[in-house]
């Protein structure tokens, strides 16, 4: 058994003999042997950017049960190939991610990624057509009694893409609740010569396998994509909060691929849901026709819009988390118990109490880097 983590591929192979485990009796662990040594295929993630720049990332398949990051493919010698035209190369930095300098891509051309491996193999992606992602029109949210739902609306006036995948990077402040002003240095205290940060940002990248087709209607209209939501309850709506929505057009062979895709990584656990198949998507190895690759690379450009989200305009009645909830709470420490209690670094003293002791609580309820990043993003208004 093996898996791929090369997001957002998050190819994973799963083994349905797995359900067995699920019988009543006396079950003991069980790990087959094929997890001790897996395929070592190659994984390509990424697209051709028609407007831009173009990223790909190479790593390598590996075991189930390995705790380490995916090995990555260094050292590969990467281009874009139109057909029957010109190579555009891609430079390796850092290893195993591969980009290119900013090009436009013909739309009446077809183009494919060529790579060369260290080890002299050679693999390709089939050729594909240019398309034009038309601009995101809108993306809009509504707030309710149960949360928030964001959407996504867009359209094609000239009815050519119908095809659609998003993804998305959101953004929120982190604003910690406790402020100490005192810090134990040597045995004792003094007045804090560092502050902690009164605010940090938290970050992360969409895994999820967002997808919607026209087809079957009139018009190439998106009207209300549901992409993101949360509970009334939710840290990330303490303060101010940012998405930043990516879409693409694609063709119908690569949205079969991801509609495949997200039926095997997402829609499991139950009976009535599809079996996992085996998914390598149109990456091919030109020297050996019995190595498999896995990955679909397409070729068209992005669009994106940013929003933000500021807790004044969501409603009042809302009991959103302040994050800080598991928090140890702020507790006195008598003068006699402060040298056995301050030595261990993760307990931060706030301020004295005159006859009593020291307030303290824990490192994780001051500082926010723990969390997030203490840099301001670029784009934070």
């Amino acid at each position: 058994m093996i898996r791929f983590l090369s997001l957002p591929l998050r190819l994973v192979v799963l083994c349905c003999g797995a359900l067995l485990l699920l019988l009543p009796g006396c079950i003991d662990p069980y790990m087959p042997d094929g997890l001790s040594g897996p395929p070592n295929y190659l994984v390509v993630d990424g697209f051709l950017n028609s407007q831009g720049v173009t990223t790909i990332k190479l790593s390598r398949t590996y075991g189930i049960d390995t705790r380490t990051a995916p090995p990555v493919e260094a050292r590969a010698s990467v281009a874009i190939e139109q057909e029957a035209g010109p190579r555009i190369p891609l430079q390796e930095a850092p290893a195993g991610t591969y980009t290119s300098s900013s090009t436009v891509l013909n739309t009446a051309r077809k183009y494919r990624l060529h790579i060369v491996t260290q080890d002299g193999k050679q693999y390709a992606s089939e050729y594909v057509p240019v398309k034009n992602t038309p601009p995101i029109d809108s993306v809009t949210w509504t707030a309710s009694s149960s949360g928030l739902d964001i959407q996504v609306n867009t359209h094609d006036e000239t009815n050519n893409t119908q095809y659609y995948r998003w993804d998305y990077d959101e953004t929120w402040e982190i604003v910690p609740l406790l402020t100490p002003l005192l810090e134990y240095v040597n045995n004792t205290f003094r007045p804090l010569t560092t502050p902690y940060p009164r605010i940090c940002w938290g970050n992360q990248n969409s895994t999820a396998i967002d997808l919607t087709k026209t087809t079957n209607l009139s018009q190439d209209i998106v009207s209300k994509y549901s992409l993101r939501s949360y509970p009334a309850t939710s840290e990330r709506l303490r303060h101010t909060y940012s998405i930043l929505v990516r879409q693409y057009a694609q063709t119908q062979e690569e949205y079969r691929y991801w509609e495949m895709l997200k039926k095997n990584t997402e829609n499991i656990g139950t009976l009535f849901d599809p079996l996992p198949s085996q998914i390598t998507g149109n990456v091919r190895c030109l020297t050996d026709e019995s190595e498999l690759a896995m990955g679909y690379v397409g070729a068209y450009s992005v669009q994106q819009k940013r929003i933000f989200i500021r807790r004044a305009q969501l409603p009042n009645y809302w009991r959103v988390s302040t994050g800080y909830d598991i928090c140890i709470p702020p507790d006195t420490v008598e003068y006699k118990d402060v040298r056995g209690t301050f030595n261990y670094k993760l307990n931060i003293p706030l301020y004295e109490i005159p006859g009593k002791g020291y307030l303290a609580t824990g490192l994780d309820c001051v500082d926010c880097r723990l969390r997030g990043t203490s840099v301001k993003p670029s784009f934070w208004p």
